[in-house]
């Protein structure tokens, strides 16, 4: 049976569990439903160590929007940006910068209007409800708010999202795409499960996940430097989570961090 709440848009189907609401459970959220914890729980048996994956993704995004605010960086499109939760990009930024503009885009009904509400109160943060599959129509809509000048550097963040995109899909064109729209100076973090590491664990979750909306295709450390085509990979490259330009002491094993990480600038 769906339940049925204020928050949850109308024609929302919340007897099927999303990737966005399942990764809200792992990181504390309260924004999920049964169907979401049920998936989340199977995850959780797949890969023991995902509430902690989850949280050191988020670090990353915290610590790649800071690396480029350093670097002059003051807008951002922040592709599939799934259930806002602590730390939100427009968080981060406005606190380097009140001025920094943030564009999410997600294509969750659920995400999408638990951004609107955070968001009506500020005039440099939106979210659009895109699939960011589709590049041409995420950057009609993204210019049309007003909010990106993509004549001006931008920081395009795909973190977490990727393994999401199968290989019919394109990927690398997809990247490719956002790549050719923004100008030099400009700069990409991305992040995605691995089969690399903990190869056993990632086995599992690519099965809980196949009958989900959402199922998951994890990619090698070559694959993922695919990405990078066109853009100077930044020190120390694409690595584990927890390795990439870590904060104070790191007690975190990188062999079970279950995603490789990367910031590159656009050449």
């Amino acid at each position: 049976m769906s339940e049925r709440v204020s928050w949850v848009p109308e024609g929302v189907d919340t007897g099927k569990p999303s990737a966005a609401r399942l990764y809200d459970y792992l990181l504390g959220g309260g924004h999920n439903f049964a169907a979401d914890r049920a998936l989340a729980e199977r995850f959780l048996q797949a890969q023991p160590n995902a509430r902690t994956i989850a949280r050191l993704n988020r670090a990353f995004l915290r610590r790649a929007v800071l690396f480029m605010m350093d670097n002059g960086i003051r807008q951002f499109l922040d592709l599939g940006s799934g259930i806002p939760t602590v730390g939100n990009v427009h968080e981060i930024a406005q606190k380097a910068d009140p001025e920094a503009h943030v564009v999410y885009v997600d294509f969750e009904e659920v995400a999408v209007a638990h951004s609107q509400l955070i968001l009506e109160e500020d005039p440099r943060s939106t979210i659009i409800q895109e699939d960011m599959t589709k590049p041409a129509a995420v950057l009609k809509t993204a210019e049309e708010s007003g909010l990106i000048d993509f004549t001006r550097p931008v920081g395009v963040l795909t973190v977490g999202v990727f393994h999401f995109v199968p290989p019919e899909a394109d990927p690398r064109a997809i990247v490719a795409a956002y790549r050719d729209a923004v100008p030099e100076g400009s700069y990409l973090a991305f992040s995605q499960f691995t089969q690399d590491l903990q190869p056993e664990e990632m086995a599992g979750i690519v099965e809980v996940m196949k009958k989900s909306q959402n199922p998951m295709f994890p990619r090698t450390k070559p694959e993922i430097e695919g990405f990078f085509g066109g853009f100077d990979v930044v020190e120390p490259g694409i690595v584990p989570l927890p390795l990439w330009r870590p904060e104070g002491t790191n007690t975190d094993d990188p062999d079970k961090a279950g995603i490789y990480a990367g910031v590159g600038r656009k050449i």
